[in-house]
């Protein structure tokens, strides 16, 4: 059980032991424990707890620390297989989901959120380096877009449960946080004794790893993760404040969100492998560009809830494209270099997310309107660095000046 097997050996595997079935059930269990989180996250705090934006700020910052330390994983798998530690981290995910209730004060809740987040994080490192590890360059683009359908599939049965139940059987906050987590952190377990341990192809590198030539994935990582802030923290939290919306109201949008993404998301994989990463990205920023201004037109012109509800659902779709950021990570890869650029990566996109929650819910107490105006601003940042990448990207050619030096060997 614990002897670790080549990938070419798990073929012989029963199907439900397999590398490609291991992913799917971390695709399930994942989002089932945080999309519960975050789903009631907003009418928790404000009902429970009497945040403010202040407050949702100061929250998110907290969360985002764990993100920021996601380079010592490069250290952890020293020690740790990264199967392992994935499993261990999406354990604590669960455990930490599971017990959010019993801390309903702002420290409590803090405290709480970090454990949570640690678990979280470096699950979700581990989860990217063995994909792009076993997945092909050119089976990753679909396989991807799978994963991402499989985790919304699982979501849309628990935010089911919760429109369709929460006010009948009058379902308390901590009873839905104790399933979803105890959910997660039993497949967890399972997965850790009934799933053999695999080796990729290639030994990682267990190091620290810059490398100039991924300045432009870092760029990328860096204004990703700075405009997903805005929207992870502000835009649900504007549905609440703004429009009143109670737990089976916005449960409801995530409902929707998660049928749109099971449909696209496969659908969305396969444009990625026809088209390319640079062309899939371009629309991506093109579309969060429009979305975030019209976010802010709905406070500065007083648009109704019905627009904010569909920027909602189409930012959801938008941000599934964020997958085309990963297959051009893996095209221009050394591929020992996967596992510690992922950690990397990781921090990289959780930079901003350290100081902006906190900063930016000061600033939505003077003006909602200039929080997403900023988002607007950072998605076209995006969109002039996603010009940068060449049409056929790989080692060598990783950006459309590459063709401007002379021909040297990749770092």
């Amino acid at each position: 059980m614990f002897t670790p097997m080549t990938l070419d050996q798990a073929r012989s595997l029963p199907f439900w032991r397999r590398p490609i079935t291991l992913l799917f059930l971390m695709a399930i269990a994942m989002p089932i424990a945080f999309n519960t989180w975050s789903a009631l996250l907003n009418n928790f705090v404000i009902e429970v707890a009497n945040f403010d934006g202040a407050d949702i700020g100061l929250l998110h910052t907290v969360r985002e620390i764990p993100g920021f330390l996601a380079f010592l994983v490069i250290f952890l798998i020293i020690f740790i297989r990264e199967q392992v530690l994935g499993l261990l981290s999406l354990a604590l995910l669960g455990v930490a989901t599971a017990v959010t209730a019993w801390f309903p004060t702002l420290q409590g809740i803090l405290i709480i959120t970090v454990l949570s987040s640690v678990g979280f994080h470096y699950f979700e490192t581990v989860a990217q380096s063995l994909q792009l590890q076993w997945l092909t360059k050119e089976r990753a683009p679909q396989m991807l877009g799978w994963l991402v359908a499989t985790g919304s599939a699982a979501t849309l049965v628990v935010y089911g449960i919760i429109v369709l139940l929460w006010e009948p059987l009058n379902l308390s906050y901590n009873a839905v946080y104790m399933a979803a987590g105890g959910f997660c952190a039993v497949v967890a377990i399972f997965c850790l004794f009934a799933v053999p341990q695999f080796d990729g192809p290639t030994p990682q590198n267990k190091k620290m790893v810059l490398r100039r030539r991924y300045w432009l994935y870092y760029a990328l990582q860096f204004m990703a993760g700075a405009r997903r802030q805005i929207f992870v923290v502000f835009a649900g939290f504007m549905m609440v404040e703004r429009f009143g919306f109670e737990v089976h109201h916005l449960t409801s949008l995530y409902l929707i969100n998660l049928l749109v993404n099971m449909v696209a998301a496969p659908l969305l994989g396969r444009v990625v492998s026809r088209f390319g990463e640079r062309r899939t990205l371009i629309c991506e920023y093109v579309g969060l560009t429009v979305v975030f201004a019209l976010y802010g037109g709905i406070y500065w012109f007083g648009w109704g809830v019905v627009l904010a509800a569909t920027l909602y659902v189409v930012d959801h779709i938008l941000f599934a494209l964020a997958l085309a950021l990963k297959t051009y990570f893996q095209k221009i890869a050394d591929p020992a270099d996967i596992a510690p650029t992922a950690a990397v990566a990781f921090t990289i996109n959780h930079i901003a997310a350290v100081f902006l929650p906190v900063l930016l819910g000061l600033l939505w107490i003077v003006s909602p309107f200039a929080v997403f105006g900023l988002a607007a601003c950072m998605a076209l940042i995006s969109l002039a660095l996603s010009l940068m990448i060449p049409r056929h990207p790989e080692p060598g050619n990783e950006t459309i000046f590459a063709r401007l030096r002379a021909p040297a060997p990749a770092e």
